[in-house]
């Protein structure tokens, strides 16, 4: 049997993560090192998608997701003082106690959705923006929301100066979801809940799919996936397991 891999956005040291570190990369330019070490970066993706296949049922990823997460430059969604870091397979601290994701989940996540260009897509759990972007170059629509104001701020300033237009980001509450918009082809979560909130299964489309991690802060935690069939009805299974900081908010307000 497979080891569980270590993944998520979340769960390095408490203080490593809870530190506030300001300021993200000053350029987004693209230099050799970090194409090299992007390179590296996404071959580690395919050799851990066959290494956990057992546990997705996949030993590849969609082509096109990958070109996505080449396409996007990790470093800009980072620290300054950690771009060195910033291709390697880990999630890294971004302050306000908030980690960007470990790339292989990034990619997991987003091959679980088989996103199509006319999808509208929700992310809960912005975080530095990293997933979105990603997003961003495979729907036609994302609307990303996290309950932390300055990294609401700094994201969409860093989504707006990239060019991802067709991003949408506000502050609120993620267990309420967006109603506004719904309802939406696919759901993701980066944060783990012992249960998955009544609002984003209300808010997702029938035929969608929802992924988000289920269990407690500092407990086991099982990546999962809800699908909605065209009555409405709900099928759940698991992933893997997985270590994400925990969903705040509550359900009803």
């Amino acid at each position: 049997m497979l080891a569980p891999p270590a993944v998520a956005r979340g769960r390095l040291s408490g203080q490593a993560a809870g530190r506030y570190i300001p300021g993200m990369a000053a350029t987004f330019e693209m230099t050799e090192y970090d194409q090299r070490e992007l390179e590296r970066l996404l071959e580690e993706i395919r050799d851990e998608a066959v290494e956990t296949r057992e546990y997705t049922g996949r030993a590849a990823f969609a082509p096109r997701v990958l070109a996505a997460l080449r396409s996007v430059p990790r470093h800009a969604f980072v620290p300054a003082q950690m771009r060195q870091r910033a291709y390697g397979n880990h999630p890294l601290p971004i302050g306000h106690g908030q980690t960007i994701s470990q790339p292989y989940i990034v990619a997991l996540m987003t091959d679980l959705i088989d996103p199509g260009p006319d999808d509208v897509v929700l992310e809960v759990g912005t975080g530095s923006g990293y997933q979105a972007a990603v997003l961003a170059t495979l729907v036609k629509r994302v609307y990303t929301m996290d309950i932390v104001d300055a990294l609401v701020r700094d994201a969409e300033a860093r989504l707006r100066r990239l060019g991802y237009d067709n991003v949408e980001v506000r502050s609120g509450n993620g267990r309420l979801g967006w109603p506004e918009h719904a309802p939406y082809d696919a759901i993701l979560v980066a944060a783990a809940t012992p249960a998955i909130p009544p609002a984003l299964v209300a808010q997702l489309k029938p035929g969608g799919r929802l992924v988000i991690p289920l269990g407690a802060a500092r407990e086991a935690q099982e990546l999962r996936v809800l699908d909605k069939d065209l009555q409405g009805r709900l099928d759940e299974h698991g992933v893997l397991p997985v270590a994400f900081v925990p969903l705040t908010g509550a359900d009803d307000g």
